[in-house]
């Protein structure tokens, strides 16, 4: 669906160009925005490398792990049906902990892999489970101490202070992330009160 809609932006915007004559702008500008969608992807990249590198010497270091266990309490009382030794709950705190440090790209293989965990211990193979649900909604929701995409977004568009928004992202986050963990409890407690 969303390639028709893509499609259909296109025609639309070259047959408006070649109406009102402005043809050459928007070959001009189709080029330069391809070139500042290379330049950003190249940023990205570079961004997003040195986080995952983080994570890993964060992984091999063992703080992961502390991170982790230092996470099991909210895990078991947003989680209540997974096994307590199950593995999925060091992909679902692996997850939860990029997210923190604002590394969508890099909680993303970790998210998959708690998902597909979730999908195994689900008894309606048809239906999503409440713990599915519940970490679709505390990932969307992702508490960010650190919108590490967003600053680098901000600075290749030269913000003068791209982390000013540190503040901002913050309580919105923050805001989100309680509305969302509230949500999933009451929905929780009403699917299981029927």
């Amino acid at each position: 669906m969303l390639n028709y809609l893509w499609a259909l932006m296109i025609i639309i915007g070259t047959g408006i160009g070649v109406i009102t004559g402005n043809i050459e702008q928007v070959s001009t500008i189709t080029i330069s925005s391809a070139k500042e969608a290379v330049s950003l992807c190249v940023v990205m990249l570079g961004v997003m490398s040195l986080w995952m590198g983080i994570m890993q010497i964060a992984k091999a270091s063992g703080i992961i792990e502390s991170l982790t266990k230092l996470l099991r309490p909210l895990i078991r009382l947003l989680f209540p049906d997974i096994p307590q030794d199950h593995v999925v709950n060091e992909y679902i705190a692996s997850n939860i902990i990029a997210n923190i440090l604002g590394l969508g790209w890099a909680a993303t293989p970790m998210g998959l892999k708690a998902m597909e965990e979730l999908r195994l211990l689900n008894k309606n193979r048809e239906t999503a489970s409440c713990d599915m649900c519940t970490f679709l909604i505390v990932n969307i929701s992702s508490l960010q101490l650190i919108p590490v995409n967003v600053i680098a977004y901000r600075s290749e568009f030269g913000s003068i202070n791209p982390a000013e928004i540190l503040g901002a992202g913050l309580v919105a986050t923050a805001i989100s992330t309680v509305a969302g963990i509230l949500f999933s409890i009451v929905a929780r407690r009403l699917c299981n009160n029927k």
